[in-house]
């Protein structure tokens, strides 16, 4: 098979795919008559799809393709068959339908450390009551007004946009529309409309922090998911050709490498103090955040980052009651039950059951990835390969284990 007929097939599969699942296609900014074309043909049964997905990667080793676009393709369309298989009633094990969909192989978090981020938590917001008040008083008073929601978007985004312009080209012509929304399941999504162009929904019901809101702004847009779509249209796309890049699909390895990434903008461009610069912006529109004691509390409970997935598992591996994985978020993550049952919400949401893992472990993975670079390289140069290249877990993993045993042996020579 040739090279583009295989990549057409990806495509076709994908959208043929998001005919049978709502939300499935996230986005395609490809060749519109393609999109025409299967929006037009009758609706394929889920165990055709499976076998095209088959087929496709069969052909695959001996396509006229670079090895990083096979891999890519490889780990995509496992992805789809699985999607495929589960839509046509296989019974497919939890933990082994989020592995095919993401390559990560995920287990339940160690309560102790639960508990020792809890300590920690308690030395940094010291005062009377219990660790659960003192942080929900905490939360409170960090506050934006819900009238105040829209405004503090756009001034954190413009900041971060500044900011991130200086360090990444992006085209002169992108753009980020935001929208405050409501009864959604999540607290923002990126909509890419293409032409480097993306609508960001802003979730209102969450009660949106002063200390979370500029982590949503850069994983939605500067540098998280617009960034990556613009510099992936602009590069990959348009100018290498890898027309597999057009579709961003669900449920797939594209998926935990974003959210990874995006959930890490922050870190990347701004890094420590983001707290103080933080503060800065939200006391030229009025409101008070004390940035270096949101920056305490954000360390100290980074401890707490698989509690969500032990949550999806207790409900989806282990079949525990919607109530037990309620109390389990509210125990461990210190929030209260309407912030614990809208988690739940996401949870359940047939299409989302599995999605938190991608923030869970595409957080560990692409964190221990950024903190193995080279002598000389610059976390900034080290981020712009996430929103340049078609990476997917594996290869990070890799390389991961790679840069551990070259600072453990000092000198890539010695790298087996």
């Amino acid at each position: 098979m040739e090279a583009d007929e295989l990549v057409r097939g990806y495509l076709v599969l994908g959208l043929r795919l998001g005919r049978l699942v709502s939300g499935f296609v996230d986005s395609f900014t490809g060749d519109p008559a393609l999109s025409r074309s299967v929006d037009n043909e009758p609706r394929l049964h889920p165990r055709a799809l499976a076998g095209h997905a088959r087929q496709l990667r069969a052909e695959l080793p001996g396509c006229d393709l670079a090895e990083q676009r096979k891999q890519f393709l490889d780990a995509h369309l496992r992805a789809l068959e699985c999607t495929a298989r589960k839509l046509d009633g296989e019974r497919i094990g939890f933990v082994d339908e989020v592995e095919r969909y993401f390559q990560v192989r995920i287990r339940p978090g160690d309560e102790d450390s639960y508990a020792h981020a809890h300590r920690k938590l308690d030395a940094v917001l010291e005062g009377p009551g219990s660790l659960a008040e003192r942080l929900t008083a905490f939360r409170t008073a960090d506050e934006v007004p819900a009238r105040r929601l829209q405004g503090a978007v756009q001034a954190v985004s413009s900041a971060l946009r500044d900011r991130v312009r200086r360090t990444y080209a992006l085209p002169e012509q992108e753009i980020v529309e935001y929208q405050v929304v409501t009864n959604k399941p999540w607290s923002g999504f990126n909509h890419y409309l293409g032409g480097y162009r993306s609508r960001v929904a802003v979730n209102a019901d969450l009660n949106h922090r002063m200390s979370t809101l500029p982590h949503l702004v850069a994983h939605e847009s500067y540098p998280g998911h617009h960034t990556e779509h613009c510099r992936k249209d602009a590069g990959l796309v348009a100018q290498r050709g890898c027309a597999e890049q057009s579709i961003f699909l669900i449920n797939t390895p594209q998926c935990l490498m974003a959210e990874g990434m995006a959930d890490l903008g922050l870190h990347a461009a701004v890094g420590p103090g983001w707290g103080g610069w933080a503060e800065e912006i939200f006391r030229d529109l009025g409101l008070r955040m004390d940035g270096e004691l949101s920056e305490k509390v954000e360390s100290a409970s980074s401890g707490l980052l698989t509690v969500r997935q032990d949550a999806a598992l207790l409900l989806h591996d282990r079949g525990g009651d919607p109530d037990d994985v309620v109390a389990h978020l509210c125990r461990w993550l210190l929030v209260p039950e309407r912030r614990a049952r809208q988690m739940v919400r996401f949870l359940a949401d047939p299409l989302w059951r599995a999605y938190t893992t991608t923030y869970v472990e595409g957080v560990r993975l692409v964190r221990a990835w950024l903190d193995v670079r080279a002598p000389g390289e610059t976390l900034g140069s080290r981020y712009l390969r996430l929103l340049d290249e078609p990476l997917v877990p594996v290869s990070l993993e890799n390389e991961v284990r790679n840069g551990l045993s070259w600072l453990a042996h000092g000198s890539p020579e010695n790298i087996a």
